[in-house]
């Protein structure tokens, strides 16, 4: 999986780090001599997908350039609970200094991963692929859709910029124009680039019929019971690809998956993960 650029990286925990007031650690600088040395062992407290070991590396080399992380694995693979999977050796106070932004950064990109493994494990051997959504924490989307790939799942666009999109909000706001779905597919697709794919968001059958008519490439069937949605998939046939989305979970997803949707997007992957508990044991050398 391509990590993201490490420039982006370097932004990302050096903001933290700022935040944190790693730099000016007064607890550690009046307690840790700056030639004690030592070492952190990464601790996998649950079962999980560990995903972000370069970034956690980047926060302990961010405070000493000396300090040295070495994994037992690579990002992207399944731990036990209970394994020990890397280590941090180097000057004891900048490890201690750097700890909480490097397990903060790990745990929560272990949690995506193994939330989007979980979901991708569910709909195996099935023509689908579940992707991730814009509802990521400000300023992590790169790092957070890494680790979404890393899970198995795929990215959706990456910003507003990438393809079209059309909301409920955006039919409401032409429908007080007049305009109908129909309408507005045309007048996005008359307003893109050919190359840009045009997907809309229904919410009925109904709805579905009419984006069909207005050539979209894509219909996201938002909020949709499994009845309803294999439904407007068989009347689709393959016309347009389909998105399933809203309310998405592990009880669920094989049922949507098996009525046929190409895609299967859900926002709880980076918005509402729970962090998987990875913890450092801290030894002296």
């Amino acid at each position: 999986m391509t990590l993201p650029d490490a420039s982006l990286i370097d932004a990302v925990v050096r903001h933290a780090l700022e935040e944190d007031g790693a730099f000016r650690d007064v607890t550690t600088q009046a307690l840790v001599p700056p030639d004690l040395r030592g070492a952190g062992i990464f601790l996998a407290k649950s079962e999980g997908v560990i995903a972000g070991l370069p970034v956690a590396a980047a926060a302990f080399t961010a405070l000493d350039p000396t300090n040295q992380v070495r994994s037992n694995i690579e990002d992207g693979a399944r731990v036990e609970a209970g394994a020990e999977f890397a280590m941090v050796e180097g000057p004891l106070a900048s490890i201690l200094s750097a700890e909480r932004v490097a397990l903060n950064l790990l745990q929560r990109l272990s949690g995506t991963a193994t939330l989007t493994r979980a979901l991708t494990d569910a709909v195996a051997g099935l023509p689908v692929r579940v992707v991730d959504t814009r509802k990521t924490t400000p300023g992590l989307r790169a790092l957070e859709r890494y680790a979404v790939r890393l899970g198995g799942g795929h990215n959706h666009r990456f910003n507003l910029s990438d393809g079209v999109l059309i909301k409920d909000n955006h039919i409401a706001a032409a429908a007080d124009r007049g305009l109908d779905i129909v309408d507005v597919i045309r007048a996005a697709r008359a307003a893109v680039p050919h190359t840009l794919n045009i997907e809309i968001e229904v919410t009925s059958y109904e709805e579905a019929e009419q984006a069909l008519a207005g050539g979209a490439e894509i219909i996201l069937l938002d909020n949709m019971d499994v009845p309803e949605m294999a439904r407007v998939v068989a009347m689709i046939d393959g016309r347009a690809r389909t998105e399933a989305s809203g309310g998405i979970t592990l009880a669920n997803v094989r049922a949507i998956a098996e009525t046929g949707v190409d895609l299967i997007s859900s926002g709880a992957l980076t918005h509402s993960v729970a962090a998987l508990d990875i913890s450092l044991n801290i030894e002296t050398m």
